[in-house]
């Protein structure tokens, strides 16, 4: 080993090819500790390396087999990009090369540090972190020694290890184009699929580490020095973790020994500082331990970027409110990271709305949902609601009360169907007995308002008007899902022996409170518990609410209603406000649908065709309007009923399985096509929700590209989980594929002799 590095002459005899200038530079801006760890052919062998490097050829590897069996050794000589010992360590765990020993070292800069007082970690995270770090006239440059070892399982082949360089080479590229969360994305879901097929078993504690910091080692960086169980991806997990703080790490050496690992990181902030506080340095240790134990839970994960990202940013919220040792506790179980992993790397949705908002809740809500072993009944719920908006007087703080609750609620009933694989009965039946707990409150909420400033409308009894909330949609056949809106009617009696002397205003009345309702029920983003109020007489030209006669009339045989509205209303059914209105309304339903009249199926068939060539971007597959989509089936139900439910009763339902069940035993479906399209309208429901879940947006239908990163997490969140993730979403697009075109053939096989049909399967 040499103490001082080579000179300029004795290099350049070494390296005739290379300019006098780049040796001199590497000579004069190289960490001096690199010189006395390397011997001079092996630096000059380095410089080769390093003077290859361009624009276009960001890195350049060598790989020499190593004395000890199945071992490697591996020489990147590098510019220098923030993240890149991290993705390099990445790499190498997905391929199954264990770091043994690593050797990292890095051009100095040639300004010195700042001696003015550091800047907070979570300042420095949130900076600029896609700033190149070189200066001078030349880039700065590193040069990363790793002797790995191959797993047992694994080959490191000729084509494999050219495979590994394309790999590294085009991440490095995109480093260079600050890319650096997009690699990081790539280097998880390698990774992870790795450790998948691994199928190492787990702790079910957090794997202790042991972090001491030291500020006089270094006259520019903090030196780290970490001590721990290895543990799979152990180097990678806590480099990254580095990375997600805002570290910069100039200078490493890494050795394993047995079971224990003992690395050395020189380290220091996007600002050049040193982290010097105990503040900072205690919150660094907390959120890289975690960060670092977090990413083996990841194979929990559908999308493990999602996950780490939003983990990520948890933890600074959780560090930010001064965690308690319970917290603490809590984290530290297999159990509460696997199930984070899962929520975590699901929805987008899901964070942003509930769980980034009200992180402080998150732990209190997790141990109140292992303790229940069911949904709650809706006289429960009721009681529950009631309780909490206890003896509020406040008009706006009632509605922040039954507005949280309902939150609260609808991230229990998503917890659970997603860590349990909630089934699409009980998940729909949980959602729509939340609706309707909600409206009903509401309406007693907007009731009280507008009646402290009037006189609502009474019999002559003194009695108020009854008024009803009908649903429709997904709501009136019990079939909520993630993203589903709120489809309903507002429908009030005027009792026949009641004058319009006691009826002053009805209009402006029902008009001043159903706006009322409408503004105490919020939806945060579109689709999720959005009222949708559409549906109703005239559409949206039409008053918010009207009299049970207007209803009469309008949806009658020589009423206003088109055909699809008559469609519509087979999934009528009362939900909130007077039960016995609500009856009358239902039973006017059964009349108006069930008619003797006849439905004009061409004009149905007409406006289904219509929907597949104006809502169906080219080239693309809907899950909903697509031929085979979900519409297919439910219009298949649909059709029939409305088609035989004049004298057969039984068909009389507004929920899709019920009507295809019925529609089986009247011998209108066959027990094959039955059977069938229950299964796949439940399939198409779960693909659905996969698609919505993601962004909390109804109009997520679109499947994504074949074969793209997006289809295999939607993959992954549909429960098709295999050891090559593409497979897995192979097998699901194969499926979808053929469940759609099976659907589509039952569709068309009931009804193409009424009208042509100019659709095909997908």
């Amino acid at each position: 080993m040499m103490n001082t590095s080579p000179d300029l002459t004795t290099l350049q005899a070494l390296l005739p090819a290379v300019d006098t200038r780049q040796i001199q530079d590497f000579l004069d801006r190289m960490d001096p500790d690199y010189f006395s760890q390397f011997p001079l052919e092996t630096v000059s062998s380095h410089l080769g390396l390093a003077n290859t490097l361009s624009l276009k050829h960001p890195c350049a590897l060598q790989i020499l087999p190593d004395k000890h069996k199945a071992r490697f050794q591996l020489t990147l000589a590098a510019y220098d990009y923030f993240g890149e010992f991290a993705t390099i360590c990445g790499l190498l765990s997905a391929y199954g090369l264990d770091i043994r020993e690593a050797y990292i070292f890095t051009y100095l800069d040639e300004t010195p540090p700042p001696s003015s007082q550091p800047r907070s970690l979570k300042v420095i995270k949130w900076s600029a972190r896609r700033k190149s770090f070189h200066s001078g006239s030349s880039r700065k440059k590193v040069v990363d020694v790793f002797y790995v070892q191959v797993l047992p399982g694994y080959t490191f082949s000729t084509e494999e290890q050219q495979t590994f360089s394309e790999e590294l080479l085009a991440m490095i590229r995109l480093l260079e184009g600050h890319q650096t969360q997009e690699v990081r994305q790539m280097v998880n879901r390698k990774l992870v699929e790795a450790l998948g097929k691994r199928k190492t078993p787990l702790a079910n504690v957090v794997h202790p580490v042991e972090i001491q910091f030291n500020n006089t080692l270094s006259p520019r960086d903090t030196v780290m020095d970490i001590g721990g169980t290895d543990s799979p991806a152990f180097l990678y997990a806590f480099a990254n973790a580095l990375t997600m703080r805002g570290l910069y790490l100039s200078k490493a050496t890494i050795e394993v020994d047995g079971t224990r690992v003992r690395n050395r990181f020189y380290v220091r902030g996007r600002q050049n500082q040193k982290i010097v506080t105990a503040e900072e340095q205690q919150e660094l240790t907390i959120a890289a331990t975690f960060i670092k134990e977090f990413t083996l839970y990841l194979t929990w994960a559908p999308d493990p970027s999602k996950a780490l990202a939003h983990f990520d940013q948890f933890l600074d919220q959780l560090l930010d409110t001064h965690p308690t040792k319970k917290q603490f506790t809590w984290l530290n179980k297999k159990t509460s990271l696997a199930q984070l992993a899962q929520l975590f790397g699901t929805s987008d949705f899901l964070w942003e709305d509930f769980l980034r908002r009200q992180h402080s809740n998150l732990l209190p809500i997790m141990e109140d949902f292992h303790k229940h072993t069911g949904p709650p009944s809706k006289a429960k719920l009721s009681k529950t609601l009631r309780k909490r908006l206890g003896k509020t007087k406040r008009p706006e703080a009632r509605k922040s009360i039954l507005n949280e609750f309902k939150d609260e609620e609808l991230f229990r009933i998503d917890m659970d169907h997603i860590l349990n694989s909630t089934p699409l009965p009980k998940f729909s039946s949980s959602l729509t007995v939340l609706a309707e707990v909600i409206l009903d409150q509401a309406l007693i909420e907007a009731q009280t308002v507008v009646n402290q400033s009037g006189t609502p409308p009474k019999t002559k009894k003194g009695q108020p008007l009854p008024l009803a909330i009908c649903g429709l949609g997904k709501l009136g056949g019990q079939e909520l899902g993630y993203a589903s809106d709120i489809e309903v009617v507002f429908i009030y009696d005027v009792p026949s022996k009641t004058t319009p002397k006691n009826l002053p205003n009805i209009g402006e009345y029902y008009e001043r409170l159903i706006q009322e309702f409408l503004h105490w029920i919020e939806a945060k983003q579109e689709g999720i518990f959005q009222i949708d109020t559409r549906l109703r007489p005239h559409g949206e030209k039409g008053l918010l609410a009207n009299s049970l006669e207007e209803i009469q009339r309008y949806y009658a045989e020589d009423g206003s209603a088109a055909p699809f509205e008559r469609q519509a209303w087979i999934k009528l059914r009362h939900v909130a406000g007077n039960a016995a209105l609500g009856r009358k309304v239902e039973a006017h339903r059964d009349v108006f649908v069930y008619s003797s009249v006849s439905w004009p199926l061409d004009t149905a068939l007409h406006l289904r065709h219509r929907q597949i060539r104006e809502l169906v971007p080219p080239g693309a597959i809907h899950v909903k309007y697509s031929p085979g989509g979900l519409i297919d089936i439910e219009y298949t139900a649909q059709y029939l009923q409305l088609m035989y439910g004049h004298t057969e009763l039984t068909l009389r339902t507004t929920h899709t399985l019920d009507a295809l069940q019925a529609l089986q035993k009247s011998q209108h479906l066959s027990s094959q096509d039955e059977q069938f399209l229950k299964d796949d309208y439940v399939f198409m429901r779960r693909v659905i929700d996969g698609l919505r879940i993601v962004r909390g947006n109804a109009k997520d239908l679109v499947l994504p590209e074949s074969n793209s990163e997006d289809m295999i997490y939607l993959a992954r969140r549909l429960g098709y989980i295999t050891e090559v993730w593409k497979e897995g979403a192979r097998t699901f697009e194969e499926d979808l594929k053929e469940r759609m075109t099976r659907a589509h053939q039952i569709f068309t096989k009931l009804f193409s002799t009424k009208t042509s049909n100019p659709t095909s399967s997908p």
